[in-house]
């Protein structure tokens, strides 16, 4: 893999909490209005906050603020760049649970021949819109998430310097996440991460798939408008965070539906009854315990869904999938929802609510049933990816996410 340092756009230390934001796409225009102090990034990724009333994040006025408040906050000294090109190592901690990853400029011509891998599909759509944000920043302003698989070495590098070397952040986010960051300022380290990327022979796409495939299109991009393009601009590369595969945990991303397609309750527990064993857990919130084993809730009870031997296919990457297996007995089978990118009468609720939001949204009348899965593996997405196949929607939920801002990636 081609991996290089580079010269970050980033907050002074006293600011980075200050600055640093939540996503983009995790929270809606009225929430990220509501979140946001001062200084917050996101009045650069999300500045239609900044209109009365909130104005269409599609809208030139909008995209013409982004830019404004991107070269204000800089002006400002919100945001500065560094002035060598260096990688550094960004630490997240969720539940006393810490997992370090390299803060990387990564190349954009091994995600146009796949060796960066990625394990879902993306819309067109949504590809331009995160397109039209780098182009008119001329930068990444939001990293994208990526695996690989351990190095030894490369570990031992991230455990020296987080040991001998002070933070340039180190703050908890009001979501109660840890988020801490280094600088690595060691032309010899920098040099040797380098060459330890080199070997490896794939990274993979955890979380950000159209934000990955923006980056790398608009790098295509400049280099097809540039006639002296020689391969070493830096709008061939696009900013990541790199995290060791072992210390990546995804939580489950459940399901609610509208309807039993007018089936009554006893009829559709009839119907699952020919493909798992169901059993009649109670009142009690049940949290499904092995692959294959779903939790659902329908009409005041919790149930224990056991998918019968011969219904899935665990020689299959995909086959072997939960979301597989309730797609195709539960969903498809029974429910005739149709493409479950496109249907109104599902839809998904990432395992950091809780399952007490799948009992929340039933019991309120809102979604007449929950399915509750067990979580993925990275070991499984890393099949997928490496066989070309692809996730079905809504499948992997990782959290902690990035928090925006601690460094941005100018193109030029």
């Amino acid at each position: 893999m081609k991996i290089k340092p580079f010269a970050g756009v980033r907050p002074p230390k006293e600011l980075a909490s200050e600055v640093a934001s939540r996503p983009y796409d995790v929270l809606n225009s009225v929430e990220a209005k509501a979140e946001a102090g001062e200084k917050s990034l996101l009045h650069i990724i999300k500045p239609e906050i900044d209109f009365d009333p909130i104005a269409d994040e599609h809208s030139q006025p909008v995209y013409d603020k982004a830019v404004e408040n991107f070269k204000l906050w800089q002006e400002r000294g919100w945001l500065v760049q560094d002035d060598t090109e260096m990688y550094y190592i960004y630490a997240q901690t969720m539940e006393g649970r810490t997992q370090y990853g390299l803060v990387a400029a990564a190349n954009v011509d091994d995600y146009m021949t796949g060796k960066i891998k990625k394990h879902e599909l993306t819309r067109k759509d949504k590809e331009e819109d995160r397109m039209i944000h780098v182009r008119i920043q001329d930068a990444n302003i939001e990293p994208v998430f990526f695996a690989y698989p351990d190095v030894d070495e490369m570990n031992k590098i991230v455990e020296n310097i987080i040991t001998n070397q002070e933070p340039e952040y180190d703050f908890v986010a009001p979501d109660g996440f840890g988020h801490t960051f280094w600088a690595i300022r060691d032309a010899a380290v920098n040099a040797r991460i380098t060459e330890i990327f080199a070997e490896i022979p794939a990274l993979y796409v955890a979380d950000g798939h159209h934000r990955t495939a923006a980056a790398a299109l608009v790098g295509a991009e400049k280099r097809a408008a540039n006639p002296n393009h020689t391969g070493a601009e830096e709008y061939n590369f696009f900013l990541a965070v790199i995290f060791p595969e072992s210390q990546l945990k995804i939580i489950d991303y459940n399901r609610v539906v509208k309807d039993l397609n007018g089936l009554s309750v006893e009829e559709f527990l009839e119907k699952l009854g020919e493909s798992f064993e169901v059993v009649k857990m109670g009142a009690e919130i049940y949290k499904p315990n092995a692959l294959h084993n779903f939790g659902m809730y329908l009409d005041g009870n919790w149930y224990s869904l056991t998918a019968r031997a011969g219904t899935y296919n665990d020689s299959d990457p995909i086959g072997v999938l939960d979301v597989t297996v309730l797609s195709n007995l539960v969903f498809d089978k029974i429910l005739n929802l149709g493409d479950l990118r496109t249907s109104k009468r599902i839809d998904f609720v990432g395992g950091i609510r809780g399952l007490g939001e799948l009992q929340k949204r039933v019991d309120s009348g809102e979604m007449v049933a929950a399915f509750a899965l067990y979580p993925v593996t990275m070991r499984q997405i890393i099949d997928i990816a490496d066989t070309g196949n692809i996730m079905p929607p809504k499948t992997t939920w990782f959290e902690p996410k990035l928090r925006s801002g601690l460094v941005i990636h100018k193109l030029s």
